[in-house]
């Protein structure tokens, strides 16, 4: 989930990125799309942001700065590069504040971590995105989340197939459009010989 959540700004690399989350109600959605936040829970909050619509703009406020420092750790992960540790910071201080509404719920003869928190928190969402971008990261999943070889993609993504050797986000999208670009560069340097 943390993956698709730095994937809400499109295009990141390019002249014009797309932000995709424009007020609360978009970060809403991502939540309800992402099984996040209960349909419940995501009703709640569309309402109450009409209410109180200062406190969620700050709540996405937030929710961006959390999404971009999550997007520097990780891409400086799958680029190699040195961890920014102010990005480091800001993660670890989310990941407090979601560990402080975490709850073991006895489930069988298990325990489940489970978020205690009331239906209208507006930060409520950042709390599960933290939590899952620091088990992301803390995990041997992490050496598997590659960033799409599109150069006008770069969406991040966790490769899961057998070799773990895909390169694109979306094989019928990036994929697609990366093939035909080379075969067209094929044709025409064949053309011009």
């Amino acid at each position: 989930m943390c993956l698709d959540f730095v994937n809400t700004l499109d295009d990141r690399f390019t002249d014009h990125p797309k932000e995709l989350l424009n007020d609360y109600v978009d970060l809403a959605r991502f939540a309800e799309d992402t099984g996040t936040l209960s349909d419940q829970q995501v009703d709640r909050l569309m309402t109450r942001s009409m209410q109180d619509p200062e406190e969620a703009e700050r709540a996405l406020e937030s929710a961006i700065r959390l999404r971009e420092a999550i997007s520097n750790i990780i891409y400086a992960v799958v680029r190699k590069r040195p961890l920014p540790a102010a990005s480091l910071n800001l993660l670890n201080s989310n990941v407090q504040d979601a560990f402080q509404h975490l709850a073991l719920m006895p489930v069988k003869r298990q325990f489940v971590w489970t978020f205690e928190m009331r239906l209208d928190d507006f930060f409520a969402p950042l709390w599960k995105i933290a939590r899952d971008a620091a088990e992301l990261l803390a995990s041997e999943r992490l050496e598997f989340v590659h960033a799409c070889a599109l150069n006008t993609c770069e969406w991040l993504f966790l490769d899961e197939s057998k070799n773990h050797r895909r390169r694109w986000c979306d094989m019928t999208k990036c994929g697609n459009r990366a093939k035909v670009k080379r075969f067209y560069s094929r044709n025409k340097k064949a053309a011009t010989s």
